[in-house]
This record gives C-alpha cells, structure tokens and sequence, in this order.
C-alpha cells in the first residue's frame, strides 16, 4: 500500500475521532505522531464495530455488518483487498506496532455480545464481557505506546475494567433504551433492587446501596490498574496518567449523582475532565503513587 493512501486512511480515522468529541481524544494528543496516530487508529476501529451494534436496531441486519467487518479485517491481515480505511488504517497499526491480532477478534467478540444480551447474572460475567470490549483495547495500547515488562498486562487489564464499569454507570439510562442492563443481577438483589424496578423508574433507597457497591468496585479496579505507570515508555506514562485522570474524574462524578445515574445519564464538562487529566498528568512519580 502507498503512503498517500496510509495518509489518507489515518486521517479518516483522525476524522471520525473529531466527530465523536470522545473523552479520549485530549490524552491521545499527548503522544509523538506516530503513536498518535496508531492509537487514533485503534480507536477509530472500535468506534466502528461499536456503531454497528448501537446505531443498527435490526440485530440481524447488525449481525450481517460485523460479520462482514470481520471478513474484511481478516482480508486487510493476509494482505487482500480491503476498501475501508479504518481497517486499513488499524491493520498498519498492528504491523507498525507488532500488536496481537487476537486483541481485534477479541473486541469484535465483545461487541457481540451485546447482540445476545440477557444481563449478566454476577460481576464475574460482566467481567467476561468487560475483558473483550475494554481489556483488550487497553493490552492493544500498550503495544503502541510502549511497555518494559509483560507485568504491564495485570493492571492493563484492571485499567480496561475499570474504565468500562466507569463508562456502565455513566450510560445506564441510554443502555436501558437499547434494552440493555449491564448491572449485575445479584448486585441488585442484595440490595432489594430489581430490573422491574429499574424500567419502570422505581428508583428506591436500595438504588444508594447499589450505586456505592459499583462505585467501590471500580475504585478498587483503579487501584489495581495504577501499578501500570510502572511498565510504561515514557510516552506511556504520559497518556495513561491523563486518561486515568480522565476516567477517575468521570467516576467521581458518578459517585456525587448518587443514585441519580439510574434515570438521568451524567454530563460532566468536558473542561473538568480535562482538568483532572491534566492534574494527574502533572504528578510526579512519588505523588502519583498516593494519589
């Protein structure tokens, strides 16, 4: 493949990140260019294969689509025709950056998984799920940005769940218009709460004891993840610490909402999120370990 043509398959997905306005998009500026532009392109992948099963209401036709994005993945690997540039894009990410192909599959896998969904009966379930659509993004990243030890993938994955669950309490209202409760069931019954109740509004006194026990479990996830900052380049350490402020930030403004997050989905500025990064960003290795 030319260069023009890499040029203008990582500008697509340059592009696509623009349009998305994701919280993601001030830490990757923080990256050389070619890091940059690998990580860009990784996210342009999952914003893709994440839009076929969100903006697709026909499973079938949804279904279809992904498989059809696999085959062309599976083309752009063995060096066959593929005319999309985000996968173009991202399979020039893989090579460049000597990523496993088993982290795309495993986030095509995930995302299939929503296509099924019936809930997830315990947090060891949804932890399944969490490994394919966010873990794996995460191991994926590490590859670009740069790792000195395999210890990185513990807390790489502990990162992945813990922005997931994260990003799960910020979007249970606009999930439970697709018809999706990520909440696992025994969670909710410990706390007297319910999916009946949940649909239909009922939000009780159990609904506090339920978002504290989530909001704990991430916060022990975030915990675990930070040990990362020790296995990353430089560059690494860089964009990790200002996501992880990001996603940190994003947390507490669950925690704040209470039980709130339950009927109304949260909207954090942009500008305080980005202030948190920034305010991670700029700690120095000993402050960062008590943070």
């Amino acid at each position: 493949m030319n260069v023009d043509t890499l040029l203008t398959d990582h500008a697509a997905c340059d592009s696509l990140l623009k349009r998305s306005a994701s919280s993601f998009s001030f830490p990757i500026k923080l990256l050389p260019k070619a890091k940059r532009r690998g990580t860009t392109a990784l996210y342009a992948f999952c914003r893709r294969v994440d839009d076929v099963v969100d903006e697709e209401p026909d499973k079938e036709i949804a279904r279809k689509t992904l498989e059809q994005l696999e085959n062309s993945l599976k083309a752009a690997l063995s060096h066959e025709r593929c005319d999309d540039p985000v996968l173009r894009a991202v399979v020039d990410s893989v090579r460049r950056f000597s990523i496993p192909e088993k982290y795309l599959y495993d986030i095509l896998a995930g995302v299939r998984m929503d296509l099924n969904h019936q809930g997830y009966k315990s947090f060891e379930e949804l932890q399944v799920y969490c490994q394919h659509v966010a873990s794996a993004v995460g191991l994926a990243a590490i590859h670009i940005w740069g790792f000195r030890s395999d210890k990185a993938f513990v807390p790489a994955d502990a990162c992945g769940l813990a922005f997931q669950l994260t990003n799960i309490l910020r979007d249970v209202p606009e999930d439970l218009s697709r018809g999706r409760i990520y909440i696992p069931a025994h969670d909710m019954l410990a706390c007297g709460c319910s999916e009946v109740d949940l649909k239909s509004g009922r939000i009780g006194k159990g609904f506090d004891e339920l978002i504290a026990i989530e909001v704990s479990r991430a916060e022990i996830l975030f915990d675990q993840a930070r040990e990362l900052d020790e296995y990353l380049s430089t560059d690494g350490r860089l964009i990790f610490r200002a996501m992880f402020g990001v996603y940190r930030g994003l947390l507490e403004s669950v925690r704040i909402a209470g039980a709130s997050i339950f009927q109304t989905k949260i909207h954090p500025s942009k500008a305080m999120l980005i202030c948190k990064g920034l305010a991670t960003l700029a700690c120095g290795t000993r402050t960062w370990k008590v943070l």
